[in-house]
């Protein structure tokens, strides 16, 4: 059986709406449903939808967390600047305090995402082309 889509859950973004899909290709999020949506099994609270950059492809890496380096079998086609991703909080925040953060897709990133990083700060780094 499929997870409830969020509208069906009722999950918000952190502008107190619904959650809007972050992205599909290549496919995003805890359960791979293109939303940046968690449950109490998600450790790493994959809630912030970014948008990445080289330099943030770049910097994950040198943290040890290579999210451009394609992993066929994981059917992980390995990210490019222009993808949306959903991020754990707890590393967008590094990344943040590093200077190193990616624009954040506010209608796509979860409410939860709050409980790690406040909205001046995720609303100072928003991706201006939102719908």
């Amino acid at each position: 059986m499929q997870s409830p889509t969020p509208s069906e859950r009722g999950i918000l973004n952190v502008l107190g709406k619904q959650l809007e899909i972050c992205g599909c290709k290549p496919i995003t999020g805890w359960y791979r449903d293109g939303f940046c949506k968690t449950d109490d099994s998600d450790i790493g609270q994959h809630t912030i939808c970014s948008v990445v950059t080289e330099s943030f492809l770049t910097y994950s890496k040198a943290q040890g967390n290579d999210l451009s380096t394609p992993i066929p079998d994981f059917n992980f086609p390995g990210l490019k600047p222009g993808d949306h991703w959903c991020l754990c909080a707890p590393r967008w925040k590094e990344a943040y305090e590093d200077g190193m953060a990616p624009l954040v897709r506010l209608n796509a990133t979860e409410i939860g995402a709050l409980n790690i990083v406040g909205i001046e700060v995720l609303m100072q780094h928003a991706y201006k082309d939102q719908s």
